[in-house]
């Protein structure tokens, strides 16, 4: 009889010990972030229309018609932990908003501004997709239409570090 209770009480310590384990898991699984995550979220709602995972070193790039010139702009980041570091700008004329007092280089027709040490570093990045600029967003070599996935409402572009759980769902 002693025998008997001794091997239900390690029964039951087992089985204590193997759900704590299992939380364990669960719980790790649930708040430990896994992974990178490029957001364009909506910046009055905050409704997500593109999540796209990244890693250090992920290129994101917005490419777009300057509203006054007509010409083609690419400006091109880094991912770097949860900052976008903007490495690389192309354009083909100089307009309202682009670089006109930094050295250039003239790379077919397109001006090229690449400082060895970047040109900024941000947390996130504000846009007003257009019809006209017809904005695309391009995760390393994926692109989007940000005009059709936002309907053309502003947009917060950031990265966010996600759990499996977040991930998953």
């Amino acid at each position: 009889m002693r025998n008997t209770l001794e091997g239900e009480r390690v029964g039951r310590v087992l089985v204590a010990a193997a759900l704590a384990v299992l939380l364990l898991s669960v719980g790790v699984a649930v708040a430990v972030p896994t992974g990178q995550v490029l957001v364009v979220e909506d910046l009055d709602t905050g409704e997500e229309y593109i999540t796209q995972p990244v890693d250090d070193g992920s290129t994101v790039a917005l490419e777009y018609m300057h509203s006054v010139e007509k010409t083609r702009v690419y400006d091109e980041y880094r991912v770097d932990g949860d900052t976008l570091v903007n490495t690389r700008m192309e354009f083909e004329s100089y307009g309202w908003g682009l670089p006109a007092r930094v050295n250039v280089t003239n790379v077919n027709g397109t001006l090229v501004y690449e400082p060895p040490g970047g040109i900024t570093e941000l947390e996130s990045i504000a846009v007003s997709p257009g019809r006209i600029a017809d904005h695309t967003l391009i995760v390393d070599d994926r692109q989007y239409d940000l005009v059709a996935a936002t309907n053309g409402n502003d947009v917060r572009i950031h990265i966010e570090r996600r759990t499996l759980l977040e991930t998953l769902l």
